[in-house]
């Protein structure tokens, strides 16, 4: 069943990391104005941090910094969410960001992530 949790997390982060090349118009609107000039690279560093740490979960001598490097990633993102509740709602394509699921994703989801990595790391 750990083996299987921790693939699934693989997954997560390799998918989405991959998304941030695939769909970069995707992710600016997500950054706060001031990081606005940066969000191309803010987009490449997001998507190679997530491949990179998705990859590095794979083997265990690597598996425990891969766990507090999403943690870390995680903690990073926070601005972001801030960010989207703080201008209410939004589109993103065909997706309609309210502040609402900007909470949820800040204080349920976002911490469930995080706690998902944590049980990764040994």
């Amino acid at each position: 069943m750990k083996k299987m949790i921790r693939f699934a997390l693989i997954g997560f982060y390799l998918f989405a990391g991959i998304n941030h090349f695939i769909n970069p118009n995707f992710y600016k609107p997500l950054l706060p104005l001031y990081l606005r000039d940066w969000s191309i690279a803010i987009n490449y560093i997001s998507g190679i941090s997530e491949i990179t740490l998705g990859l590095l979960m794979l083997f265990p001598r690597t598996r425990k910094l891969a766990a507090y490097g999403i943690i870390v990633m995680l903690i990073a993102f926070v601005p972001a969410h801030i960010f989207m509740i703080q201008i209410g709602s939004f589109s993103l394509g065909s997706f309609e960001m309210t502040p609402m699921i900007g909470w949820v994703r800040l204080l349920i989801i976002h911490p469930l992530l995080m706690y998902w990595a944590w049980s990764c790391r040994r």
